[in-house]
């Protein structure tokens, strides 16, 4: 069976899940279904990604493989086999009776976007990073350039994974670029990352290739997993998706309940939609800001917000060089690639200078020359189409505001001649000698040197898992939650007086959390919400027992509807917690589990739907 070949961003899948029990897995019921409500129904016939839990420990691939699957990947440690499956192997699996659950194995996207005060407004540069050895990073991203001058090249170890390649490599720079912001060396050229002493050891697990699509949430928890064996203490997660998933929850659960600080990127669409893993209470979701601190436009808002960081025009290191220039009478003007234009080679293409205003229309003098274009009216796209058409041998546009800009002409298109962008002010100067010969130059050197200025939470998530780093290396002997809860208790508060859904606690800051920490910790003004792990359903004898635990002493309440709707409490704060209720057979019921700690935070989880 051969895997679809286009990506499935928009493609929903069927979710069955069936068990007795799930080991180790939340969420999953006694004799009955169990089917997470935010997963929708497969849409088409052909094969769809999916992951298989059995009961108990693998090897399982080839009872997938018997039932009709193509099994991509095995979570051994968690029982579960990642696999191209059609309904019909959906169907004949869901009635297997070792098979815990068959669900929608979601796709994980990169969360940056193109466009450093950042380590100062941390207050990284307030704490020493001498101890920081004694912690590591995992850094699950597109690779990572490991002959890059900037980024260190001891106290990096890696995992291999056949499907992306050399794992201490990186063809679109987005795992470099978040490296950079962790561990830019202090070595008088580039940058300098919040950790910038090479004291941080870093291990790079490469789950998107070279062309930095997407990945499966069946990678990210075999990523989570290569983390977890290789020592990690703190996991970077510039990456996410809109589907939830309940064995991705479980996974990040476990993680957290062994005592590991997983941090993940809130999504840069803008809006309130939730971004997973980053939305997982046992996930922090990190959100940008500016250089002023305001939150940026495209940060997620969302009440799983926990904190934010810089996620705005931050420099950091790329395994490229970007040369784009246009040169004319002695004077040449850095500028910036117009996206999907052609590419020159490193001596560039050369014509006399016109100007052709705002390039809307194709003039065939410009026939063999460089067209100056002004920016405005019409897209780039056109501009450069106009261009291309009269035969222009390339096509400079000039901003009609101060500074550069970066463009594009839009996914799917293309020109078969060079186009770069220039500030106003170039413009100016270029329009001042008009009639020379002007060379131009967009050239791209892989793999090499470079550093570029990038904005998204992709950004801003890297800078609070080294400032967790950075923070906890003070002290290994603090645990995962007290880490946690001095950094949100002691984060600078933005926008609306305490926690709110665009900022979280606020802005990420070391000194700050140190601080609180060796003063004795947060306490009682704990800002940490409860995990709830392990939940299952079952009947016992008359009865529907619904049990979980917490990673915390808290209080429970269940909203059950179907049936009879009710609210069930297990008012103790304990961590093991157990409700029941007596209802009729052959119903349906859904509910979600609150819980809240001694502090009064809580979190939902859910909703989940039984059949009795």
């Amino acid at each position: 069976m051969r895997a679809p070949e286009r990506s499935p961003q928009r493609r929903r899948f069927k979710s069955v899940i069936r068990s007795d029990r799930l080991l180790g897995a939340a969420a999953i019921l006694g004799a009955g279904l169990l089917v997470p409500a935010a997963l929708a129904a497969q849409e088409g016939e052909g094969p769809g990604r999916y992951m298989v839990q059995f009961r108990g420990r693998g090897p399982h691939a080839a009872v997938v493989r018997d039932a009709g699957g193509a099994p991509v990947r095995e979570l051994s440690d968690l029982g579960v086999v990642a696999a191209w499956l059609t309904e019909a192997d959906v169907d004949r699996l869901a009635r297997n009776p070792n098979v815990l659950a068959v669900e929608a194995d979601p796709p994980r996207y990169p969360m940056s976007q193109s466009v450093s005060y950042g380590v100062a407004m941390v207050q990284a540069d307030q704490v020493s990073d001498a101890l920081g050895a004694n912690r590591k990073i995992c850094v699950i991203d597109s690779g990572y350039y490991a002959g890059h001058e900037d980024l260190p090249d001891s106290g990096v170890t890696a995992s291999v994974n056949s499907a992306t390649g050399d794992p201490l490599t990186d063809f679109c720079g987005h795992g470099s670029h978040v490296a950079g912001i962790i561990a830019g060396i202090n070595n008088a050229v580039g940058v300098a990352g919040v950790l910038p002493n090479q004291n941080v050891n870093l291990h790079i697990v490469k789950v998107f290739g070279d062309d930095c699509g997407w990945a499966y949430s069946s990678d990210l928890l075999h990523a989570l997993q290569e983390c977890r064996l290789n020592g990690a203490n703190v996991v970077t997660m510039s990456l996410g998706g809109d589907e939830k998933s309940v064995l991705e929850e479980s996974a990040f659960n476990a993680a957290w309940n062994s005592g590991l600080i997983s941090v993940a990127a809130a999504g840069n669409e803008g809006d309130t939609a939730y971004t997973y893993p980053g939305s997982y209470a046992s996930v922090i979701s990190v959100a940008a800001v500016d250089s002023s601190k305001a939150i940026a436009s495209f940060s997620q808002k969302n009440d799983q917000i926990d904190l934010a960081a810089p996620g705005v025009g931050i420099l950091s290191t790329v395994p490229f060089k970007e040369t784009s220039t246009v040169a004319a009478s002695g004077a040449t003007a850095e500028g910036t690639w117009i996206e999907n234009a052609a590419r020159t080679g490193a001596s560039g293409v050369s014509g006399p200078l016109v100007s052709g205003g705002l390039c809307a229309t194709a003039d065939p003098s410009w026939e063999g020359k460089v067209v100056l274009c002004d920016r405005g009216t019409i897209t780039f796209e056109l501009k450069v189409q106009n261009a291309e058409t009269a035969g222009a041998v390339a096509a400079v546009i000039a901003n009609n505001v101060a500074g550069n800009f970066n463009g594009t002409l839009g996914a799917g298109n293309s020109s078969s001649i060079p186009a770069i962008g220039i500030s106003q002010a170039d413009g100016q100067a270029l329009a001042a000698r008009l009639g020379s010969s002007a060379s131009v130059v967009s050239f791209s050197e892989k793999p090499a040197n470079g550093y570029d200025s990038w904005s998204g939470t992709s950004m801003s998530t890297p800078y609070v898992a080294a400032v967790a780093a950075l923070v906890w290396s003070r002290n290994t002997t603090w645990t995962n939650s007290q880490v946690r809860a001095a950094l949100e208790a002691s984060a600078e508060d933005l926008g609306d007086p305490g926690r709110d859904d665009s900022y979280g606690w606020g802005l990420v800051r070391a000194r700050a959390a140190v601080d609180l920490l060796d003063a004795g910790g947060v306490g009682s003004t704990d800002t940490s919400a409860p995990v709830v792990s392990d939940v299952s359903s079952s009947r016992s004898g008359k009865d529907v027992a619904i049990t979980w635990r917490t990673d915390e002493p808290s209080n429970s309440v269940v909203q059950l509807t179907g049936g009879l709707p009710l609210t069930l409490t297990d008012g103790d704060l304990v961590t093991s917690h157990r409700v029941t209720f007596h209802g009729p057979k052959r119903t349906s019921y859904t509910y979600t589990v609150s819980s809240t700690d001694a502090s009064g935070n809580t979190s939902t989880f859910g909703p989940y739907t039984y059949q009795n």
